[in-house]
């Protein structure tokens, strides 16, 4: 992965970065002020070069100059729009792409600008990403970042904070971006394992047999149509003298097919994705744990493989939960609330959390309402609601609240069960929200659901994100983590 490192002063590198301010009607784009300024006849020739640049100075726009027989030999004018961390993110990230056949670049920020540092770092870190099964064939990429500042040891910590995130936020993107040839409920499990041991850090894992003692009705089902077994991964992060405890639950379905009620092919093929949610909540508690922020967290992670098979459940089956509640599914494509419910409700009945969020590509209603890019949140606390839409921007992800609107609980009426799960009828994103809302029990106005399954996936390159799986989830998870200690 991508180095970067923080230097008081330098010889002339051979790559050289100026960041650009954004420009106004009145105000042409500028050299940025920086810790560490240009020698004079550096900033002289990039002061001369702007105008035939034909830069903006907007976050993410870059150009190259070459410059045979001096040093540096290649000046780069990179944007940073109006200079605020997520300008600095996408800036980063344009670097790290525009430089990747470079060996080493050096890049000057702001005197004590944290949030300068924090949003190159990341962007950098995010935007160079790459998922391959084997590396024959890649081609090389940016080794190292120098960024020159004032004083390193100032803002030593706020690279570390940039540092975990991005790893994290990687680590979400691998799990998801890995075929479900490899990935199922087992394999997902031993990679949290892998990644958990630490002495801190506590993992419980339960496979079928202790799943069916306990009554995991919702996970059994789903995963019973599978040869490969479903699990509940549980990880606890404990820190000395925490005051609040929070679960986070993430859907795990490492295929889905849809079960009987199967999906057509296009729907199917990006299916690996399904377990985005639980892959973001395992990265932020990891994280949470390296960045040791003073707030208890347990994670669960429902894990099963929704497969067809003469085991799999059926439409019109009636699903008993841990807990009790019972649940009516005529659709095996709604799978995944069934997973989640049994998580849910063993949370509120056995952990007693303060708070309680889940994380889970749930509905293509939730694309339809708000695009590509936007996580739907729904909480009856508009405090909750609140700190994570605000963790979630500063972040640079995005969410929106949705209503949990009562008068469709009529859609959850069944003549057999407590709920029908997968009703015909109705909006699709909040009846599924709703659902879940009935195994929140005393912890309903401490719980949120963000349904995420649009922004989980991007196919193109945006900012810091590559194509593929984006970590959704990670980044601002650990924001909001940040403020409960």
């Amino acid at each position: 992965m991508l180095a970067i490192r923080l230097v008081s002063g330098s010889t002339r590198p051979d790559a050289l970065v100026l960041p650009i301010r954004l420009g106004g009607p009145d105000a042409p784009p500028a050299l940025v002020p920086t810790a560490v300024p240009p020698d004079g006849d550096v900033r002289a020739a990039a002061t001369a070069l702007l105008p035939a640049a034909r830069l903006t100075g907007a976050a993410g726009e870059i150009r190259e100059h070459l410059r045979p027989g001096e040093a540096p030999s290649r000046l780069w004018l990179l944007g940073v729009g109006d200079g605020d961390e997520a300008a600095w993110r996408s800036a980063g990230a344009a670097l790290a792409r525009a430089g990747k056949d470079e060996t080493q670049i050096t890049i000057s920020v702001p005197d004590g600008s944290e949030s300068a540092l924090r949003g190159l770092a990341e962007g950098l870190l995010l935007g160079s990403y790459r998922f391959r099964l084997t590396e024959a064939g890649a081609r090389p990429a940016l080794a190292r970042v120098d960024v020159l500042v004032a004083d390193p040891d100032a803002l030593a910590d706020t690279l570390a904070a940039a540092r975990v995130t991005a790893e994290m936020t990687r680590l979400a993107r691998d799990l998801t971006n890995t075929p479900s040839s490899t990935k199922h409920p087992a394999w997902f499990a031993d990679q949290v394992a892998a990644a958990a041991d630490r002495p801190d850090l506590h993992l419980r894992v339960r496979g079928p047999e202790e799943l069916s003692a306990e009554g995991f009705g919702g996970i059994l089902a789903v995963g019973g149509g599978s040869v490969q077994g479903p699990r509940l991964v549980e990880l606890d992060w404990r820190p000395a003298g925490a005051r609040t405890h929070v679960v986070l639950v993430g859907k795990g379905i490492t295929f889905d097919t849809g079960g009987i009620s199967i999906k057509p092919v296009p729907a199917m093929k990006l299916m690996r994705k399904d377990m985005a949610g639980a892959a973001a909540v395992v990265a932020a508690t990891l994280g949470a744990a390296a960045l040791r922020l003073p707030v208890r967290i347990t994670t669960l992670a429902p894990l099963a493989e929704n497969m067809v098979s003469g085991s799999a459940f059926r439409p019109g089956d009636v699903i008993r939960h841990y807990g009790g509640l019972t649940s009516e599914s005529t659709n095996s494509d709604a799978e995944g609330r069934l997973v989640l419910a049994d998580a849910m409700a063993y949370a509120v009945r056995e952990l007693k959390p303060d708070l309680l969020v889940d994380l889970a590509t749930l509905t293509g209603a939730n694309a339809v309402a708000l695009g590509k890019r936007h996580a739907a949140l729904y909480a009856e606390n508009d405090d909750l609601a609140a700190d994570l839409l605000a963790a979630i921007t500063a972040a640079g992800e995005r969410a929106w609240r949705m209503p949990l609107a009562d008068d469709y609980l009529e859609y959850l009426a069944s003549d057999v069960a407590d709920l029908h799960s997968s009703p015909a009828r109705g909006a699709g994103s909040v009846v599924a929200a709703l659902f879940l809302r009935e195994f929140t029990g005393d912890l309903r106005d401490r719980w949120a659901h963000l349904d995420m399954s649009a922004p989980s996936w991007s196919d193109d390159v945006h900012g810091e994100l590559t194509r593929g799986a984006t970590g959704w989830g990670v980044r601002g998870l650990l924001r909001w983590l940040a403020t409960l200690g």
